[in-house]
């Protein structure tokens, strides 16, 4: 089903929705995009533009052009030919209810339909679809054209052969699909980023540290372990030769220690303010688009070294 895929509809072009054109074009296939935001071809364009120079250098596929790409006026003309729907819209359950109809009234019944949704359940947005069996979750990470990993998973409706039919076309071009074994709002990854976010909110709040505190914290410590080895295994690692057992047994008392405030704190102004400016003074007067490109070759960097460091050491690109 994967290699029958050729032309992949994206609906909502938006960060997301441009990073999964992105990822499309590059592997060599066509893409037909729709987004009812203002100036949203041309900003579409714009992002392409700034993504390929980091597509290009991690590899093209034969064919992938830049050109592939055509922006059209509805969601029907955007679907009636696809083989493959990525939805890419806000995370408003009643537009992606209605947008899922629209999908599934204009799309061939045998089309995979892909939410790009972060945490709304696949059950709910099929409430109105004549086929439902082909909904699935497809939930990337930004950036969507060089991040690998893609959160897969069906709602009560959906077919288990949908499921595995999406995973093998995200797999075909070059991601890594998890499937998560249950619905749950906001899957896996978003809850466990969740859980940093809110503490680093209080954090801020609190006056214990500023926005370029909590960057450093996590870019010169857990982020650089975190970039080759999972927290599991790093605390498997941390707990010595006894491994895992023995971290748990060593450090699980702490665990009852009031250290983190789960709960969100109040989003006042001067929270927000304060959040907001500290990001603004880190970016240094460096536009988006620039911060962009630097995270794109820091990412690849990164990539790269790991694929090095594994094949020394006799591991596959999966472990």
């Amino acid at each position: 089903m994967a290699n029958a895929i050729k032309t992949c509809a994206v609906i909502g072009t938006g960060v997301i929705g441009a990073g999964w054109a992105g990822r499309f074009l590059a592997h060599g296939l066509d893409v037909v995009a729709w987004d009812p935001g203002p100036d949203a071809e041309a900003k579409l364009k714009a992002s392409l533009e700034n993504a390929w120079p980091a597509l290009t250098r991690v590899g093209l596929a034969k064919g992938a052009d830049l050109k592939r790409c055509r922006f059209v006026k509805t969601v029907e003309e955007a679907v009636k030919g696809a083989d493959f729907v990525q939805e890419s819209a806000p995370e408003v359950l009643e537009l992606k209810i209605k947008l899922h109809a629209q999908i599934d009234a204009a799309a061939r019944p045998d089309v995979i339909v892909g939410s790009s949704t972060s945490g709304l359940l696949p059950t709910d947005m099929q409430a109105k679809c004549r086929h439902p069996e082909r909904l699935v979750v497809g939930h990337p990470f930004n950036p969507v054209y060089l991040l690998p990993l893609v959160e897969v998973l069906g709602g009560k409706k959906t077919a288990p052969a949908s499921v595995d039919r999406a995973c093998a076309f995200y797999q075909s071009i070059g991601m890594r699909p998890m499937r998560v074994k249950k619905e749950i709002e906001g899957f896996v990854a978003d809850r466990l980023l969740e859980a940093l976010w809110r503490e680093s909110l209080h954090l801020i709040n609190d006056g214990v540290a500023t926005t370029a505190d909590i960057d450093d914290a996590m870019r010169f410590g857990a982020g650089i372990r975190f970039s080759y080895m999972g927290q599991m295994m790093i605390y498997h690692i941390a707990g010595g030769d006894a491994g895992m057992h023995h971290f748990m047994k060593q450090f699980g008392p702490a665990l009852k220690l009031p250290w983190t405030k789960l709960v969100a704190p109040e989003l006042t102004e001067d929270l927000i303010n304060k959040v907001a400016d500290g990001t603004t003074a880190q970016a240094k007067g460096r536009t988006v688009k620039e911060l962009e490109r630097y995270r794109n070759d820091c990412i690849i960097e990164v990539m790269e070294a790991i694929a090095r460091v594994k094949k020394k050491h006799g591991m596959s690109p999966e472990d």
